[in-house]
């Protein structure tokens, strides 16, 4: 157990070296991403290509640098929204084995913690239109316009189940949920402008712009040169639009 855990921890520091070696020659210091974070999108971006086998191995990397079983299911969770129920459940099935192996070898994982009680007498409409302006820092109009004017149960599905039933749920950050939904975005390509927006919102909810300048290096590490290239163009597109304002 002892060597496992010293190859996780030497995967992990290599992982991050290049970061942090920029870090120190940057007089103003790089917003480096955590472990935790860097474990989130390579889980959640392997979970949306489906690559069972590799998804396993990041699941016990993330176990071991700090994330909760809890944690970690709600990742799983999340994604289905963006890549599908059978991504979802497949990505379950797999984590459900990886506890059962290191249940089996002594090594007993934290939980941690559930989502809080919704008390709110708003409606989940409300709820999540209230979650999607804070997201956005943009408040929400009553004509609707696109797709909301073309298909409105869309528009409402949107509203009371992605933003009120999933972003509600506490286990994860808003940060941490950006972080899943761009890496399932970036796994599945073809689906820029959704990307592009959900990378403004990763700016409005803290994250810095470094940190999504190494998510475009960890979905490379992760997944494929594709797809970092693909994320990084949108990245540059949404960052150089950002620091026109």
């Amino acid at each position: 157990m002892k060597t496992f855990k010293l190859f996780i921890a030497l995967a992990i520091v290599l992982s991050i070296a290049p970061f942090a070696l920029n870090a120190q020659r940057d007089p103003e210091k790089r917003v480096i991403l955590t472990l935790r974070e860097q474990s989130i999108i390579r889980i959640a971006a392997v979970a949306g290509k489906g690559d069972l086998s590799k998804l396993k191995a990041e699941l016990n990397t993330g176990l071991e640098a700090g994330l909760t079983v809890n944690q970690i299911k709600e990742v799983l969770v999340h994604l289905y929204a963006y890549a599908g129920f059978p991504r979802s459940l497949r990505g379950l099935q797999t984590f459900m084995a990886v506890l059962d192996e290191r249940e089996a070898k002594g090594i007993n994982d934290i939980m941690g913690a559930k989502p809080s009680p919704i008390r709110s007498e708003l409606s989940k409409y409300e709820r999540g239109k209230a979650i999607l302006e804070k997201l956005t820092g943009v408040p929400e109009k009553d004509q609707k316009t696109g797709y909301a004017a073309f298909a409105p149960e869309i528009e409402i599905f949107l509203k009371e189940h992605l933003f009120a039933d999933i972003f509600e749920r506490d286990v994860l950050t808003y940060a941490e949920r950006e972080w899943v939904t761009v890496s399932v975005l970036s796994s599945i390509g073809g689906v820029e402008p959704m990307l592009r927006s959900h990378l403004n919102i990763c700016l409005n909810v803290g994250i810095a712009p470094d940190q999504l300048q190494q998510f475009t290096e960890v979905i490379k590490q992760a997944i494929g040169r594709k797809e970092a290239r693909n994320a990084k163009k949108v990245v540059s597109e949404v960052l150089k639009n950002k620091s026109k304002k």
